[in-house]
């Protein structure tokens, strides 16, 4: 636990889906759903290892590889047919926010900018910036189309770390995924792993350490402003 709280960060970096709100799921359900109006049968569990950590650019494209057989749209088409499942299924949107991680995201604007790198479109994750009510302590947020690679890729996380003004080693970075964790490493970041995702485990090589939830760092014991490095904005 030390090691994350003697670094020191200058910038805190988190992913989206799977870390701040539990919406992959609901993803691979609402895209199931849409390949069977299409006449596709799809198992949403399969569906799942496509959406977990990955952006809409790149599901789209692994969508159209495995089922050759749905219509051939951009990706900007997909998703704007995509939303209407989805939003029936989220129909009270705050049973997706994460609340232990939403509350650990506001302690750590308190201490260093923090930022969001999504691979879900640019103004869905404003949305939910607003949505968690965490959209005054954020610096700002990049979506799929603001970053040339998805992750695994360390581009968004390189770009993030671009726009802040500090070296990449001097960001920590929390995902819960194996491409996220792949994409930050590869960004040569600090990378916090949790462990949320019991469905379809995810690797979490180059992790500094996993946590089972962000509340970890909530704990009485373990509050990062009365711990070393951490209590002011560096």
């Amino acid at each position: 636990m030390n090691r994350i709280l003697d670094l020191k960060p200058r910038a805190f970096l988190f992913d989206l889906d799977g870390t701040l709100i539990d919406s992959e799921m609901l993803w691979a359900r609402a895209i199931a759903s849409w390949l069977a109006d299409h006449g596709i049968s799809a198992d949403v569990n399969a569906i799942a290892a496509l959406v977990f950590g990955h952006s809409w650019l790149d599901i789209h494209a692994s969508l159209h590889e495995s089922f050759p057989e749905l219509p051939k749209r951009s990706a900007i088409e997909d998703a704007a047919g995509l939303r209407a499942y989805y939003a029936q299924l989220a129909s009270d949107p705050t049973a997706i926010i994460i609340p232990s991680a939403v509350r650990f995201y506001r302690e750590a604007a308190k201490i260093a900018p923090c930022a969001i790198v999504s691979g879900s479109p640019h103004d869905d994750v404003v949305s939910i910036t607003r949505l968690c009510e965490i959209d005054a302590c954020t610096s700002f947020v990049l979506g799929a189309e603001d970053y040339a690679r998805g992750k695994p890729a360390p581009d968004g996380y390189l770009l993030a770390a671009r726009r802040i003004g500090v070296e990449p080693d001097e960001c920590v970075v929390f995902e819960d995924s194996t491409a996220g964790v792949k994409s930050g490493v590869a960004a040569g970041m600090n990378v916090v792993g949790i462990d949320r995702n019991k469905i379809i485990p995810q690797d979490f090589t180059g992790c500094i350490l996993t946590v089972p939830d962000l509340s970890t760092f909530l704990d009485p014991q373990t509050q990062m402003n009365t711990m070393p490095g951490f209590g002011k904005r560096l």
